[in-house]
């Protein structure tokens, strides 16, 4: 075998391995070491204080509706706090969450999300902080199935399900979260997740972290959390849903603005260095993360390898590779105008993939802002 033969086998199996053998080997792991489901080895917890911290620009359309549906938890009324931080609103966001019941609402100047939950945790009574975004809505008794896992005493961090829905457009994201929970839930039943989401997430107050305002919490806080000897876990049946970038196109341009917040904390943020992980932890962080944000430039190797491989004839098996290549791209191309599902799960892959490295791109030519919009069409 040549060294450009091996290149272009070593890309591809990391490929493979980073988006269908790693959930299988999560599988088999979880079998041999019969670990038990989450939330079954949790002691009774007695209900603790919770703020529940709400960060806002801009969003005068839900912010009502996302205060209401906080009260709405099966959680004592007392036990409860509900803080709206308005990063920066120009519209009647600050007096609209005060027209809804608020309990606390911060009326901060724009430093972005990061920071307006910072001085929402630090206005906050509770022993459990709680998050959600302004447009999530959650089922009655998520906020009780997210703290449920506070009963173990080394949890300092935990996520709950998010469901995206839009019926209307062409967004591939359902498919994706769908996979993604299912790999997040074997994580976090063998060591603890990798990663979490913006709509309904907790943590200890004593173990919140204060970072970098352009580093969400998103990836941030698992990580770093397992780093100081807490677990981060997975909560399923703290159950929330939603509205989707309606298009395609729409997500390729969210994941790459997340995509450069994602990169410092990969490149800069500690991810990289493996002190405090353990073997386990680690595994998953290569598996699950790193290999994801190599992607793009995996396949980028994949097929320059190919295309030098079939122009030297090196065997019809890599005529058969760059066929399926090109055919990825292809299909995503024609996705544009054909509106069918292999198509445009073909297209979404392309779009995401290509976002990561335009992420890095955009963060290391221009840096990143801390600030956020809502994306176009999830309000």
């Amino acid at each position: 075998m040549t060294a450009v033969e091996g290149l272009f086998w070593l890309a591809t199996a990391l490929l493979f391995f980073g988006t269908a053998g790693y959930p299988l080997l999560l599988e088999v792991w979880a079998k041999l070491a019969r670990s038990h489901s989450l939330g079954s080895a949790y002691a009774p917890l007695a209900e603790p204080m919770v703020s529940l911290v709400v960060a806002a620009h801009d969003e005068e359309a839900v912010i009502a509706g996302k205060v209401a549906d906080a009260h709405a938890q099966a959680w004592p009324a007392d036990r409860l706090e509900v803080i709206v931080c308005s990063d920066g609103s120009t519209d009647a966001t600050v007096a609209e969450a005060r027209a809804a019941g608020a309990e606390v609402v911060l009326d901060l100047p724009r430093g972005g999300k990061v920071r307006a939950q910072d001085a929402g945790v630090e206005a906050a009574r509770g022993e459990i902080v709680v998050f959600a975004d302004a447009n999530a809505r959650w089922e009655p008794d998520a906020l009780r199935e997210l703290v449920a896992p506070f009963g173990d005493p080394g949890v300092g961090y935990v996520c709950g399900q998010v469901r995206f829905v839009n019926e209307e457009g062409s967004n591939q994201e359902g498919l994706y979260w769908r996979y993604e929970m299912a790999v997040r839930a074997l994580e976090s039943r063998l060591a603890s997740v990798t990663g979490g989401n913006g709509a309904i997430y907790a943590t200890r107050r004593a173990a919140y972290l204060v970072v970098d305002p352009i580093m969400g919490h998103d990836l941030s806080f698992p990580f770093n959390m397992v780093k100081r000897g807490w677990r981060a876990v997975y909560a399923p049946r703290a159950r929330a849903t939603e509205k989707m970038v309606p298009s395609i196109e729409g997500e390729f341009a969210r994941k790459r603005r997340m995509m450069s917040h994602a990169w410092p904390i990969v490149l800069r943020g500690g991810m990289l260095s493996p002190r405090g992980y353990g073997a386990a932890y680690a595994l998953m962080i290569f598996s699950h993360r790193l290999l994801r944000y190599a992607s793009p430039f995996l396949h980028v190797l994949a097929f320059a390898a190919n295309v030098v491989l079939v122009v030297a004839g090196a065997g019809a098996v890599y005529v058969v590779t760059l066929a399926a290549q090109l055919a990825l791209v292809a299909a995503a191309a024609a996705a544009g105008t054909v509106r069918s599902r292999p198509l445009l799960v073909a297209r979404y892959y392309v779009l995401t993939t290509a976002s990561v490295a335009l992420g890095l791109w955009d963060w290391l030519r221009h840096g990143t802002a801390a600030g956020w919009d809502a994306p176009e069409g999830t309000r």
